[in-house]
């Protein structure tokens, strides 16, 4: 079973060992797409292959659209010369989902793959024909927060979309899909910031600012992006590799970025974006993508950012690390633990929290809490959650805190298990697990400096923990409860009777 065009002609093969195939005609699509781009997205990685071309796939399957994707990728070459065109860009989806089931199927929603290397001519003439098509809608990115500020990426960027204007200030949506907040006006930023400094040097007309800041012309829309897509799995290669799926062996390229002809994913996914297209767009929603307003897209994002996601995640990363824990799911398994994120979600979180009306937090809760952190198929780790974690602490906690302050009929003096996180991290912060042992605690840029303070002086930290814990009683309380946490198996202890 070799993942190419020619190799899933033998539909029967595939289909006998559980594969979905596309149900349309792939290289129609394919001439479609090249003659008339509508999306192009940069960023080649994981979550890109396992969510939007996941959804972008089942509009072709179902006939609502006829033109497929274009991926670019600016960073690591090596992901689409050793993966991408030897697989005609097919790829393997496996969804890994909670009760233990696989769902198997081949993507061919990407029909082109383009390298973003300015060295390249060949690349960079098609990059520009894409650019300049009146039929392109959309400019997409998962390149994380990071690659915004990194220069010599973004000018490639910025050089395309001059290019666009060029052609006649062709309208078009520039989309981050990057997990972080505000995404939109990060990327917006980046770009304005360059198209200034080169009319200011006479590299481009002002024009070209004007029209890059003009929301009718270029719109770069907010998104909240919620989808964990980890490293190639051993148990998803070997079992590929048991069906008969040739070349399932991952790639490690010389950047470090590990690539397979498969991605795994867990079943559960987000994407709301801010429906600003001024060129149009097509019917993704019919996919499952939330298209709503400026508004509801930060709600989302404090939703799951304050109270349904991150919060317990952090909590568990905590409590993780002192326990000598090595997997999320693990954890869940943690009778005590599971009660401990239970409650902060279910009891103290959901009295405050930012509902957004599009995204139920009710069922984004009970889909984290039942099918997201036990998925055993979902190999993170504590040790990883945990990193940056004084930088994570304003919003997790800080914001929940503020809002129970500021509500009439709520009080901090009713919080439990918030204060017992926090005491945790005073724990943490010792670098000694519950039975006596030393462990590394996780890379942070404040680590070194808190754990030269007393504990009296950590909690009055405004900036570790985005509000002042001795305006009320909550310092005292934490201060009481980290006393309790110290010495060999009363971390343990205290857990069990919380």
């Amino acid at each position: 079973m070799k993942l190419t065009n020619e190799g899933i002609k033998d539909t029967k093969a595939w289909e006998e060992k559980g594969y979905s195939l596309p149900k349309y005609d792939r290289e129609k699509v394919t001439e479609n797409t090249k003659a008339n781009p509508t999306w192009i997205h940069f960023g080649a990685g994981n979550i890109f292959r396992a969510f939007q071309a996941n959804v972008v796939e089942e509009l072709l399957n179902e006939g609502i659209i006829d033109t497929g994707l274009i991926v670019a990728e600016g960073y690591d070459y090596e992901i689409i010369e050793k993966y991408n065109r030897p697989c005609d860009n097919l790829s393997i989806l496996a969804t890994l989902k909670a009760d233990g089931t696989v769902e198997k199927k081949v993507i061919g929603s990407i029909v082109e793959s383009c390298i973003l290397d300015e060295e390249n001519q060949k690349e960079m003439d098609r990059l520009k024909e894409i650019f300049i098509a009146p039929s392109l809608q959309m400019v997409s990115f998962t390149i994380t927060e990071k690659g915004y500020k990194t220069r010599s990426y973004m000018n490639k960027v910025v050089g395309l979309l001059l290019e666009r204007y060029k052609a006649g200030s062709l309208p078009v949506s520039v989309v981050s899909m990057d997990n972080c907040s505000h995404n939109g006006d990060k990327l917006k930023e980046a770009v304005v910031e360059i198209a200034k400094e080169w009319a200011n040097d006479g590299k481009c007309d002002k024009g070209f600012v004007e029209y890059i800041e003009n929301p009718k012309a270029v719109a770069f829309p907010l998104s909240m992006i919620d989808k964990i897509t980890p490293r190639p799995d051993d148990t998803v290669k070997e079992m590929l590799i048991k069906d008969g799926v040739e070349e399932a062996e991952p790639i490690v390229t010389s950047k470090n970025t590990y690539v397979a002809n498969f991605v795994n994913a867990e079943e559960t996914e987000y994407l709301v974006i801010e429906d600003l297209f001024p060129n149009g767009r097509a019917s993704y929603e019919k996919g499952g993508l939330i298209f709503t307003d400026r508004k509801t897209v930060d709600k989302t994002e404090k939703m799951k950012v304050c109270t349904c996601l991150n919060p317990l995640h952090t909590a568990l990363a905590i409590y993780g690390c002192i326990l000598g824990y090595k997997t999320i799911h693990d954890e869940m398994e943690d009778e005590a633990l599971k009660k401990l994120v239970t409650t902060l979600g279910k009891e103290e979180g959901m009295k405050v929290v930012v509902d957004p009306k599009v995204l139920s937090p009710q069922e984004f809760l009970d889909a984290v809490l039942t099918k997201r952190l036990p998925n055993p198929f979902m190999p993170d780790t504590p040790q990883r959650i945990a990193c940056d974690t004084s930088q994570k602490l304003p919003i997790r906690f800080g914001e929940t805190i503020k809002a129970y302050r500021e509500h009439s009929s709520l009080s901090t003096d009713s919080l439990r298990v918030i204060p017992f996180v926090l005491a945790g991290y005073l724990r943490y912060l010792e670098g000694i697990d519950d039975e006596g042992n030393a462990f590394e605690q996780s890379p942070d840029p404040l680590l070194d400096e808190l754990k030269a303070l007393s504990a009296e002086e950590v909690l009055k930290r405004k900036d570790v923990f985005g509000v002042d814990l001795y305006e009320d009683s909550l310092a005292d309380r934490v201060l009481e409860i980290y006393s309790t946490l110290k010495g060999k198996g009363n971390v343990r202890k205290e857990l069990e009777k919380l």
